[in-house]
Protein backbone atom coordinates (compact mmCIF):
# COMPACT_ATOMS: atom_id res chain seq x y z
CA UNK A 1 0.00 0.00 0.00
CA UNK A 2 1.20 3.52 -0.82
CA UNK A 3 0.75 5.99 2.01
CA UNK A 4 1.32 9.75 1.99
CA UNK A 5 1.77 11.44 5.36
CA UNK A 6 1.21 15.18 5.46
CA UNK A 7 3.00 16.46 8.55
CA UNK A 8 1.90 19.84 9.81
CA UNK A 9 4.09 20.34 12.85
CA UNK A 10 6.64 23.16 12.85
CA UNK A 11 8.75 21.20 15.34
CA UNK A 12 11.01 18.48 13.94
CA UNK A 13 11.03 16.58 17.23
CA UNK A 14 7.73 17.73 18.71
CA UNK A 15 4.98 15.60 20.17
CA UNK A 16 3.43 14.66 16.84
CA UNK A 17 6.79 13.54 15.43
CA UNK A 18 7.58 11.53 18.57
CA UNK A 19 4.35 9.56 18.11
CA UNK A 20 4.80 9.34 14.34
CA UNK A 21 8.15 7.53 14.63
CA UNK A 22 6.75 4.24 16.02
CA UNK A 23 3.76 4.56 13.67
CA UNK A 24 6.11 4.74 10.66
CA UNK A 25 8.29 1.93 12.03
CA UNK A 26 5.21 -0.27 12.14
CA UNK A 27 4.20 0.72 8.60
CA UNK A 28 7.66 -0.35 7.45
CA UNK A 29 7.45 -3.62 9.41
CA UNK A 30 4.12 -4.34 7.71
CA UNK A 31 5.70 -3.80 4.28
CA UNK A 32 3.93 -0.58 3.36
CA UNK A 33 5.54 2.21 1.35
CA UNK A 34 5.17 5.68 2.84
CA UNK A 35 6.37 9.21 2.20
CA UNK A 36 6.31 12.11 4.66
CA UNK A 37 5.93 15.73 3.58
CA UNK A 38 6.89 18.26 6.27
CA UNK A 39 4.50 21.00 5.19
CA UNK A 40 6.40 23.78 6.97
CA UNK A 41 9.35 23.03 4.66
CA UNK A 42 7.35 23.98 1.57
CA UNK A 43 5.93 27.22 0.24
CA UNK A 44 2.21 26.48 0.11
CA UNK A 45 0.09 29.51 -0.65
CA UNK A 46 -3.53 29.75 0.43
CA UNK A 47 -6.33 29.10 -2.04
CA UNK A 48 -7.55 32.23 -3.82
CA UNK A 49 -10.76 30.57 -5.10
CA UNK A 50 -9.88 31.65 -8.64
CA UNK A 51 -11.32 28.36 -9.99
CA UNK A 52 -8.52 28.07 -12.54
CA UNK A 53 -8.18 24.42 -11.50
CA UNK A 54 -11.75 23.72 -12.64
CA UNK A 55 -10.89 23.97 -16.33
CA UNK A 56 -8.99 20.65 -16.34
CA UNK A 57 -10.95 17.60 -15.18
CA UNK A 58 -8.01 15.21 -15.61
CA UNK A 59 -5.47 16.69 -13.17
CA UNK A 60 -5.11 18.61 -9.92
CA UNK A 61 -4.37 21.60 -12.18
CA UNK A 62 -3.91 24.41 -9.66
CA UNK A 63 -2.68 27.49 -11.50
CA UNK A 64 -0.58 28.73 -8.55
CA UNK A 65 3.12 28.03 -8.93
CA UNK A 66 4.44 27.11 -5.50
CA UNK A 67 5.52 23.82 -3.88
CA UNK A 68 2.16 22.05 -3.70
CA UNK A 69 2.18 20.18 -7.02
CA UNK A 70 4.60 17.35 -6.00
CA UNK A 71 2.59 16.86 -2.79
CA UNK A 72 -0.63 16.68 -4.83
CA UNK A 73 1.02 14.15 -7.17
CA UNK A 74 1.99 11.95 -4.21
CA UNK A 75 -1.49 12.17 -2.71
CA UNK A 76 -3.05 11.29 -6.06
CA UNK A 77 -0.80 8.20 -6.32
CA UNK A 78 -1.57 7.09 -2.75
CA UNK A 79 -4.02 4.59 -1.38
CA UNK A 80 -4.04 6.15 2.09
CA UNK A 81 -3.54 9.77 3.21
CA UNK A 82 -2.53 10.43 6.82
CA UNK A 83 -2.99 13.96 8.13
CA UNK A 84 -0.46 14.27 10.97
CA UNK A 85 -0.76 17.46 12.97
CA UNK A 86 -0.72 19.10 16.35
CA UNK A 87 -3.98 20.83 17.18
CA UNK A 88 -3.72 24.61 17.57
CA UNK A 89 -6.87 26.53 18.53
CA UNK A 90 -9.02 23.44 17.89
CA UNK A 91 -7.82 22.96 14.31
CA UNK A 92 -4.70 22.26 12.23
CA UNK A 93 -1.90 24.81 11.72
CA UNK A 94 -1.89 27.04 8.64
CA UNK A 95 0.19 24.95 6.20
CA UNK A 96 -2.20 22.02 6.43
CA UNK A 97 -5.23 24.28 6.16
CA UNK A 98 -3.75 25.74 2.97
CA UNK A 99 -3.26 22.21 1.59
CA UNK A 100 -6.80 21.17 2.49
CA UNK A 101 -8.29 24.28 0.87
CA UNK A 102 -6.27 23.86 -2.31
CA UNK A 103 -7.03 20.12 -2.52
CA UNK A 104 -10.78 20.55 -2.09
CA UNK A 105 -10.80 22.72 -5.22
CA UNK A 106 -8.04 21.05 -7.23
CA UNK A 107 -9.19 17.46 -6.76
CA UNK A 108 -12.93 18.15 -6.70
CA UNK A 109 -14.12 19.51 -10.02
CA UNK A 110 -17.41 20.72 -8.54
CA UNK A 111 -16.93 24.46 -8.79
CA UNK A 112 -16.77 25.36 -12.47
CA UNK A 113 -19.48 26.17 -14.99
CA UNK A 114 -20.36 22.46 -14.95
CA UNK A 115 -20.08 19.96 -12.10
CA UNK A 116 -17.30 17.46 -12.69
CA UNK A 117 -15.85 14.48 -10.82
CA UNK A 118 -13.87 14.03 -7.63
CA UNK A 119 -10.47 12.95 -8.95
CA UNK A 120 -9.47 11.37 -5.64
CA UNK A 121 -12.77 9.63 -4.83
CA UNK A 122 -12.34 6.46 -2.81
CA UNK A 123 -8.97 7.29 -1.24
CA UNK A 124 -8.71 6.54 2.47
CA UNK A 125 -7.94 9.24 5.06
CA UNK A 126 -6.79 8.91 8.67
CA UNK A 127 -5.96 11.55 11.27
CA UNK A 128 -2.88 11.47 13.49
CA UNK A 129 -3.04 14.27 16.06
CA UNK A 130 -1.61 15.50 19.32
CA UNK A 131 -3.19 18.15 21.51
CA UNK A 132 -3.04 19.79 24.91
CA UNK A 133 -6.64 19.10 25.89
CA UNK A 134 -8.45 15.80 26.17
CA UNK A 135 -8.92 14.66 22.56
CA UNK A 136 -12.71 14.70 22.88
CA UNK A 137 -12.45 18.44 23.64
CA UNK A 138 -9.25 19.30 21.77
CA UNK A 139 -9.36 17.35 18.51
CA UNK A 140 -13.09 16.78 18.08
CA UNK A 141 -13.76 19.82 15.90
CA UNK A 142 -10.90 18.98 13.56
CA UNK A 143 -12.10 15.39 13.28
CA UNK A 144 -15.65 16.53 12.52
CA UNK A 145 -14.34 18.96 9.91
CA UNK A 146 -12.32 16.21 8.22
CA UNK A 147 -15.28 13.82 8.28
CA UNK A 148 -17.34 16.42 6.40
CA UNK A 149 -14.42 17.16 4.09
CA UNK A 150 -14.15 13.45 3.24
CA UNK A 151 -17.86 13.08 2.62
CA UNK A 152 -17.84 16.11 0.34
CA UNK A 153 -14.78 14.85 -1.55
CA UNK A 154 -15.97 11.22 -1.75
CA UNK A 155 -13.02 10.08 0.38
CA UNK A 156 -13.30 7.33 2.98
CA UNK A 157 -12.57 8.53 6.51
CA UNK A 158 -11.05 5.75 8.64
CA UNK A 159 -10.33 6.99 12.17
CA UNK A 160 -8.20 9.21 14.38
CA UNK A 161 -5.13 8.61 16.52
CA UNK A 162 -4.97 11.24 19.28
CA UNK A 163 -2.63 11.72 22.21
CA UNK A 164 -2.63 14.46 24.82
CA UNK A 165 0.29 16.35 26.32
CA UNK A 166 -0.35 17.12 29.98
CA UNK A 167 1.86 20.20 30.11
CA UNK A 168 5.24 21.69 29.31
CA UNK A 169 6.80 20.42 32.53
CA UNK A 170 5.84 16.80 31.81
CA UNK A 171 7.49 14.17 29.62
CA UNK A 172 5.24 13.56 26.64
CA UNK A 173 6.41 10.35 25.00
CA UNK A 174 6.19 6.97 26.70
CA UNK A 175 5.82 3.28 25.83
CA UNK A 176 2.04 3.42 26.05
CA UNK A 177 1.86 6.14 23.37
CA UNK A 178 4.34 4.26 21.18
CA UNK A 179 2.26 1.07 21.47
CA UNK A 180 -0.87 3.05 20.63
CA UNK A 181 0.81 4.50 17.52
CA UNK A 182 1.94 1.05 16.33
CA UNK A 183 -1.53 -0.38 16.92
CA UNK A 184 -3.05 2.49 14.95
CA UNK A 185 -0.74 1.71 12.00
CA UNK A 186 -1.99 -1.89 12.02
CA UNK A 187 -5.62 -0.86 12.43
CA UNK A 188 -5.82 1.65 9.59
CA UNK A 189 -3.81 -0.40 7.09
CA UNK A 190 -5.95 -3.48 7.77
CA UNK A 191 -9.11 -1.38 7.34
CA UNK A 192 -7.79 0.29 4.20
CA UNK A 193 -6.93 -3.06 2.62
CA UNK A 194 -10.26 -4.71 3.52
Amino acid sequence: MKITILMSSPRKNGNTKQCLDPFCDELKNLGHEYQIFWLYDYQIDPCYACRGCQKDWQHFACVRRDDLEPIADAVFASDLIVLATPIYSWYCPGPMKNVLDRFVYGFNKYYGDEVGPSLWAGKKVALFVTCGYKPEHGADLFEEGIKRYCKHSKLQYLSMFAERHLGYKTVFMDDKKADHARAFAREITETAEA
